[in-house]
């Protein structure tokens, strides 16, 4: 989101307190390239908690359980009743299909005995035919519950999709400061695609290894009790090596996503500090750090899938050894006509179903951790969309749009903490009349980043009130006291979108004209027009192939076509060469005409000009008064400027001496 706009909300990267007014509302590329957790990387930490695909997809690694699975499933089952005609047409599809696949053997064993044996040539086609009919519709079957599914798992998941982004958009500020990027972002992707991938296979194909599983059995016991114990004979051994194996493959695989996630944050860190990298000259160190960490993954992962492979092996193994006794033992049966129940006939149809009676073992052994995968994936999300949003606006509440606003905002008696231990602002109070330049003023840390916090209801405030015109703040409709608020902050954030709809952000109703009209204003025309397509061209992510005043311009070209009628100025001007700050403080001049405007004052040469100057020094307003009136008394206000101003004369004098 935009940090820079008015009636905009911002994510913070910061996990605890609220950060800096910058960081609160935009992107922070510090912040961002020191969480390996942070957007622009994958958030493998939560990926591995889900455990990692092992041979032919099975999930070998630790599983992450969630906390209530039944609860889960059922509200994660509410989300399918928008595509119930769907899923049942795939349902029906998954028991044909199932069917099929257990009548095949038996129209083969008896074909084998009635027709094969006696040398019946015509019931043999006749039964031929029918198989192939059979098989034909199992394929079908099979078409049809994979696209039924697709189309109610994508429906599903992008129902999710929608509830989740769009809860992040009414959450208040306070989950932000609490969540890094990454972790929000792995809930839209990580966990969801969890959610999409056990709907698309996991789902089907746990109700068809069910279904196979009873069908299998079922039938083995009607057709001979004795080659079924034979066929099962097997089971027990398949369940001690399974748990043998995936003992010692859990801990490897707990070992390597643990490795995988530090290489990664390592990964990200060297790329988002290439520059600092170069700089210093450490690309060898950080080629061997990375090696390093690279080998010592390479051992830990080699160690994981040698030992999970051995899974598949042995229980082909064991596949066969049940092969070879129920042919050996059902093949001596008929040799010998013991009770005469077994037939060749039997035999074909028991290692038909041998065969595929350990599948669905396997199958719903790795289902079962995909849907426990999923429902982990779901329970995070679902804890989403269980929070709070923003208070809802009081039902008496007016919309400022409609009514006009003047400007005056009145700060009466106010105290806020964000939490219950730390007073972050005490008792302050201040008027500001319509039109007026009020300068915020203090070290950091003091609250002036809480007051703009408060005044745009980003939090409520514990004591006192906030009005606008008269009107108490928490009595206005969110909506409308954001729409009549501008920001201009010291990091702009642009989209990747051309520079017309990146001003445009600020009306998305202007005509080209008053986006034109914008840019002049913010004096962003002139460097706009020499850019390879003009207003046409497309920046890159967050504007980086422009230069930072660049970005100040645009961004205040965006608040002048959104024309509110108050303005907060984060200083705009800190970062940026003396050209181009001329053009910088021109364009806000222009902006703040006819305004009520906030600065939060970071260099206080800047301020010379406000209407009103406020001190603020832990949380508590100490000095008040134009810039002139301040420095005769010779306060707080006065100590700060000299500070200033004799470091930058001293720079200054440095400047001079080393010149040639």
């Amino acid at each position: 989101m935009p940090e820079d706009t008015h009636n905009v909300h911002g994510n913070s990267s910061q996990p605890t307190k609220p950060s800096s007014f910058s960081k609160g509302y935009g992107h922070n590329s510090a912040s961002s390239s020191q969480n390996p957790r942070s957007v622009g990387a994958p958030d493998m930490r939560g990926f591995g908690r889900r455990g990692f695909h092992g041979p032919r997809g099975r999930f070998m690694g630790p599983v992450e359980k969630p906390k209530n699975l039944g609860k889960t499933l059922i509200r994660l089952g509410g989300y399918l009743k928008g595509d119930i005609l769907g899923l049942v047409i795939a349902i029906l599809a998954v028991l044909l299909n199932t069917a099929c696949t257990l009548i095949g053997p038996l129209l083969i064993g008896q074909a084998i005995d009635k027709y094969i044996i006696p040398r019946d040539f015509q019931g043999l086609m006749r039964i031929s035919l029918v198989l192939l009919g059979v098989y034909l519709l199992n394929s079908l079957a099979a078409f049809l519950q994979g696209f039924f599914m697709a189309s109610v798992s994508e429906n599903t998941v992008a129902r999710i999709r929608k509830d989740l982004f769009s809860k992040y958009q009414v959450l208040p500020l306070k989950f932000f400061d609490a969540h890094t990027h990454g972790e929000l972002m792995s809930r839209l992707t990580n966990d969801v695609d969890a959610i999409s991938i056990t709907l698309h296979s996991a789902l089907i194909q746990f109700i068809s290894g069910i279904i196979t599983l009873v069908g299998t059995i079922v039938l083995m016991l009607v057709r001979s009790v004795t080659l079924t114990l034979i066929a099962l004979s097997i089971v027990p051994l398949m369940f001690l090596l399974t748990q043998l194996i995936t003992k010692h493959t859990s801990r490897l695989f707990m070992e390597q996503q643990q490795t995988l996630g530090e290489l990664n944050g390592k990964i990200e860190e060297i790329i988002s500090g290439q520059k600092v990298v170069k700089l210093f000259c450490r690309e060898q160190q950080a080629i061997a750090d990375f090696e390093e960490s690279n080998q010592k993954l390479k051992k830990t992962a080699l160690k994981a899938q040698v030992l999970s492979r051995i899974m598949g092996p042995t229980m082909n193994m064991l596949n066969n050894l049940g092969f070879a006794l129920v042919a050996g033992i059902g093949g001596l049966l008929a040799v010998k006509n013991i009770g005469g129940a077994v037939t060749v006939g039997t035999i074909s149809v028991f290692l038909n179903y041998s065969r595929q009676f350990t599948r669905p073992l396997n199958e719903m052994a790795n289902q079962y951790n995909m849907v426990l995968s999923a429902a982990a994936g779901a329970e995070r999300v679902f804890q989403v969309l269980d929070q709070e949003s923003e208070p809802a606006d009081a039902p008496d509440a007016v919309d400022l749009r409609e009514t006009g606003i003047k400007g005056h905002v009145e700060f009466e008696n106010v105290s806020f903490a964000y939490d219950d231990e730390n007073i972050v602002l005490k008792d302050f109070s201040l008027e500001v009349k319509p039109g007026q330049t009020v300068a915020l003023v203090g070290e950091t840390g003091a609250g002036k980043t809480t007051i703009i916090n408060l005044l745009m209801r980003f939090y409520d405030v514990k004591e006192g009130s906030i009005r606008i015109d008269g009107i108490d703040i928490r009595k206005i409709k969110r909506a409308s006291l954001r729409s009549c608020l501008g920001i201009v902050l010291q990091d702009t954030y642009l989209f990747n979108a051309t520079v017309r709809e990146n001003i445009r952000y600020g009306r998305l109703d202007a005509t080209d004209e008053e986006v034109e009209q914008a840019a002049k204003i913010a004096h962003a025309h002139d460097f706009i027009m020499r850019l390879p397509q003009g207003y046409d061209t497309v920046l890159s992510d967050d504007g980086s192939n422009l230069s930072h005043g660049q970005r100040q311009l645009l961004a205040i070209a965006r608040a002048v076509l959104a024309d509110p009628a108050i303005l907060i100025l984060d200083e705009a001007t800190s970062s940026v060469d003396t050209r181009t700050e001329v053009y910088i403080q021109k364009a806000m001049r222009n902006l703040m005409k006819g305004r009520t405007s906030f600065v939060i004052a970071h260099r206080l040469s800047t301020i010379k000009d406000a209407d009103l100057i406020v001190v603020i020094d832990k949380g508590r307003m100490v000095e008040k008064g134009t810039h002139h009136e301040l420095l005769k008394r010779k306060g707080v206000y006065y100590n700060l400027y000299q500070s200033q101003f004799v470091r930058s004369r001293q720079l200054d004098n440095r400047d001079i001496e080393v010149a040639p």
